[in-house]
């Protein structure tokens, strides 16, 4: 079956309310999608909005590569071809994994529509549904504990807060929470890179009592091997996400003493679903645990994450809210959010319906 038209677009949709992590304030996000439409009517869709602080692309250059002519020589090929799409693809776009996860998006849409089965039947089912966190950014201890209470009334039983500004209020926060939820509320801080070693050593030490799931990179890319320094026990729990990008920063960080014991995968890092893949693998055979995280991100991205985090028998962990906060989206479905918990979509491809 034959690619009939590839079509892409920008759009910069506001976010309901801001949110403030270590290094800025976000208050709305810029997403490109891009539509594969087959000669039989089926269409694919993908979508990419990567951070500059973290890849070095904006989604300015997503869009300006997505409107080349490369692209749009698509048209004519095959779509069960659709692997060899995404290789010449990365000849093409080198080191730009938002302009790769669009396409590879598509593709993987496109295609398991047209086998008539979705994304994670095609890579194999894996893993039972998991919840997911939502987050909230830096805030004063009031507004947070606030937040948290709305999320848990609306059937959330994990939340990730934005840390890293300063460790004692940083502490404060957690001790908070756990004082009002005790277990019954799940908690993850993410620090974005904020922390240097004293500061995450104290910070461990003052909430080592209170059962947090995880510390999402907690100090700066490139301090790997300060981390290496802490206790096995106390590396379990963090989790690589700046410091993550590819496979091949997922192979460095593999090695023994592995700094993190868990893997944050955003397809807008790795480049797309198979990029996602790629981490996954070399995880698996490491040991580490998956968590799969995102930015500010359309349904379509967010299902496509759900689905191949699904196909990971190693996933532990979802960070899948990308999706929540935005003040409109360009399509429904995809997956279905129930009680706090994330089930994906049993139509084909990635379920998604055009608004």
């Amino acid at each position: 079956m034959k690619i009939k038209s590839v079509k892409v677009w920008l759009e910069q949709l506001p976010l309901t309310k801001s949110y403030t992590i270590a290094y800025k304030t976000i208050v709305d996000t810029e997403i490109i999608f891009l539509e594969v439409t087959l000669e039989n009517g089926i269409t694919g869709i993908g979508a990419a909005n990567p951070f500059a602080e973290v890849v070095s692309e904006t989604p300015a250059v997503t869009l300006a590569n997505l409107q080349q002519g490369f692209v749009q020589q698509f048209v004519g090929r095959d779509i069960r071809h659709f692997n060899k799409l995404i290789d010449e693809s990365l000849v093409q776009f080198p080191h730009l994994p938002g302009t790769i996860a669009a396409i590879d998006i598509a593709l993987h849409d496109a295609f398991c529509q047209y086998l008539g089965i979705s994304v994670v039947e095609f890579y194999g089912h894996k893993t039972y549904p998991l919840p997911t966190s939502v987050t909230i950014g830096i805030k004063d201890i009031a507004t947070m504990m606030d937040e948290a209470k709305a999320h848990y009334a609306a059937g959330f039983k994990v939340v990730k807060i934005k840390t890293g500004l300063n460790v004692e209020e940083d502490i404060e926060r957690v001790v908070k929470l756990n004082e009002h939820f005790g277990s019954s509320l799940k908690v993850r801080v993410d620090a974005n890179q904020g922390y240097d070693l004293l500061q995450l050593q104290h910070f461990i030490k003052k909430t080592n009592h209170l059962s947090l799931e995880l510390i999402e990179q907690p100090m700066p890319v490139g301090k790997e091997k300060e981390l290496a320094t802490l206790h096995e026990s106390h590396r379990k729990l963090l989790a690589a996400d700046e410091s993550l990008i590819d496979a091949t920063s997922a192979l460095k960080l593999s090695f023994s003493p592995q700094p993190y014991g868990i893997f944050n995968i955003k397809l807008m890092k790795s480049g797309g679903i198979r990029g996602a893949r790629e981490i996954a693998i070399i995880a698996a055979n490491a040991g580490i645990d998956l968590f799969w995280g995102c930015n500010d991100e359309s349904m379509v991205s967010i299902a496509a994450a759900l689905q191949v985090a699904y196909s990971c028998s190693n996933t532990k962990y979802l960070d899948l809210d990308g999706s929540f906060d935005l003040s409109k989206d360009w399509v429904t479905g995809g997956f279905i959010l129930k009680d706090g918990f994330l089930y994906c979509s049993n139509e084909p491809g990635l379920g998604l319906k055009k608004l």
